[in-house]
């Protein structure tokens, strides 16, 4: 199957890195929160999610998706593509959007989110407490302003957003 390889040439070149470094800061906050959350109900697992998540964002993810992506090498709204870069030897932007990484990505980030917050839930139901609550509240608010108004504002100034099949911004 080929992919057409469009890049929005009104996208950004570069991102500026006070974003980048909020994004970054926002994406450890997000961990940390999760992997408290998932403390709470089972140690161990806190230490696999955390293990998973750097895993996963840090390498594999970098691997499947950036090595391909307009960005490699460059600053993209996360700076991945400096960090794939550094990991991994430059792919082809025409494999982007049929790469694996267009699926297990959005698997990722459901399981990064969901599971700290099953997790916070169960262990409310078998002890109540306030730090709990704020976790989970926490946590709530990083999740919906990262899958909503953080990814819009990102997408919306991508080069590779009328090829990405995570964008945020429906291509007209």
């Amino acid at each position: 199957m080929k992919t057409e390889t469009k890049i929005y040439e009104r996208g950004l070149e570069e991102y500026p890195k006070a974003g980048i470094f909020f994004g970054n800061l926002l994406m450890l906050l997000w961990i940390a929160l999760g992997t408290i959350g998932c403390w709470f109900l089972f140690p161990l697992v806190a230490w696999i999610y955390l293990t998973f998540a750097i895993v996963m964002i840090g390498i594999v993810l970098r691997k499947l998706l950036c090595t391909n992506c307009y960005y490699y090498n460059k600053w993209c709204c996360m700076g991945w593509g400096k960090l794939s870069a550094l990991l991994f030897k430059k792919g082809n932007i025409e494999k982007f959007n049929t790469s694996i990484g267009q699926k297990l990505a959005p698997v990722t980030y459901g399981i990064l989110t969901l599971m700290p917050l099953i997790l916070i839930i169960i262990s409310l139901i078998q002890k109540f407490t306030p730090p709990k609550i704020i976790i989970l509240l926490l946590l709530l608010l990083v999740s919906f302003y990262s899958g909503t108004v953080s990814r819009k504002k990102t997408c919306a100034k991508c080069k590779m957003r009328l090829m990405c099949a995570g964008s945020a911004i429906k291509n007209s």
